[in-house]
């Protein structure tokens, strides 16, 4: 059964199998931990939870409507890497091809040896660009990408993972490029949300900046640069981002594959289920299920050379790693977050997709307390249930928010 509801600023609806999820949110916002936010929780095809409300502005002058949309941060890099994803499953890239096939002038200083998996994988050692640079530096695509293709790698490709923070835009989209003769930003708008009709782009047009929600910085973290491994300081200073350019002009007419899409839960969940459902979503075949078991491939696991913390890498997703984030399952999942809290979730074993985006970000790089998904319920197994006797509302697979 599903419920309708505006219940104070909490808008959408919510099957009642959730209501304690539902609860949970309504309780986020009035408490001021949330200031706008979008969940949405899709199983089979079908969207059971669609949540939204809050305020789109600090001064609480906009609330937060169904057609709202956000800077998603590195929730971005999980539709780059679909994109890129694609390219593999039409023939047009091989994962164990050199990038230098396609990119012949990434080949210089040591890197003629880097495949393309080392890209989707966060291996490749290019985890950002060498100084000086800066912030509006990296919105002209080709010359940030020519920087990158000219530099040498920070440590030996393939031996490990170190987060891609902004770079992973800008890699993968130049092989975009090179193989469709199409700019990331028009591939994903072209051959991802318009047939799968998700309101999701890379950047923002102009003409929806009023319907974009301010995004509000997370409190500062004191960090101190000198004690950082080198991979780390080099690619947080590489640059160095103020949370607070994303709302600016250049920021939505940049094309930054890794860390300025915009859109909401409903249309990242809608993109991604294309990959929990086996490849179709909205009637329209995205991938095979043989690329989707690519993803499923083990590319690295050990602690993050510029996160710090341990990691598993697929191809272009993370995969459960019990001891960074218990709560994701050890399963048939694959995920990844966005810098202060939005999270992507496509647990392939229920066929649920989890999507959570919000505005005011919080401390950490990948999601963050805010949403958790709880471990699954063993005697159950297989599949979440349908019926309506669920009495959390999760079994054992859907997020709740802790409080």
């Amino acid at each position: 059964m599903e419920m309708e509801m505006a219940e104070g600023h909490l808008h959408g609806h919510c099957d009642e199998r959730f209501a304690q999820l539902r609860e949970a949110i309504v309780r986020r916002l009035a408490g001021g931990d949330e200031l706008g936010l979008s969940l949405a929780v899709d199983l089979d095809g079908e969207l059971l939870v669609d949540l939204y409300g809050g305020w789109m502005d600090p001064e609480q002058t906009r609330p937060w409507r169904r057609d709202t949309i956000v800077n998603v941060w590195s929730t971005t890099k999980t539709i780059t890497a679909l994109a890129a994803l694609m390219l593999v499953d039409r023939g047009a890239l091989e994962l164990e091809a050199p990038v230098a096939r396609y990119w012949p002038e990434f080949a210089a200083n040591g890197k003629e040896r880097v495949v393309v998996r080392h890209l989707l994988s966060h291996s490749s050692g290019v985890a950002g660009w060498e100084q000086p640079v800066t912030v509006e530096d990296i919105f002209d695509c080709e010359a940030a990408a020519a920087r990158l293709a000219a530099q040498a790698p920070w440590w030996e490709p393939g031996t490990a993972s170190g987060y891609h923070a902004a770079s992973y835009g800008a890699l993968l989209g130049e092989l975009v490029r090179r193989t469709t003769a199409s700019s990331l930003r028009a591939f994903v708008a072209e051959e991802i949300a318009g047939p799968l009709r998700a309101d999701f782009q890379l950047g923002a047009a102009e003409a929806d900046w009023d319907r974009v929600a301010t995004v509000i910085p997370p409190p500062p973290l004191a960090i101190d640069l000198d004690a950082l491994p080198v991979p780390a300081l080099k690619t947080f200073t590489g640059p160095a981002i103020d949370a607070a350019v994303a709302n600016t002009p250049g920021w939505r007419q940049a094309d930054l594959g890794a860390v300025n899409g915009h859109g909401n839960a409903v249309s990242v969940a809608r993109i991604l289920s294309a990959v929990t459902l086996g490849g179709t979503a909205q009637g329209v075949r995205v991938l095979s299920p043989e690329t989707i078991d690519l993803i499923f491939e083990q590319q690295a696991s050990g602690v993050d050379l510029v996160v710090g913390i341990p990691l598993r890498r697929g191809v272009g997703f993370a995969l459960p790693q019990l001891e960074t984030l218990p709560y994701i399952p050890d399963e048939r999942v694959c995920f990844w977050g966005g810098w202060g809290g939005s999270m992507i979730i496509i647990d392939i074993t229920r066929g649920l997709t989890i999507s959570y985006m919000m505005n005011r970000m919080s401390a950490g790089i990948i999601g963050s307390e805010k949403v958790r998904a709880s471990k699954p319920d063993r005697r159950r197994g297989g599949r979440a249930r349908r019926q309506s006797d669920s009495t959390h509302g999760s079994d054992g697979a859907i997020p709740h928010l802790t409080n």
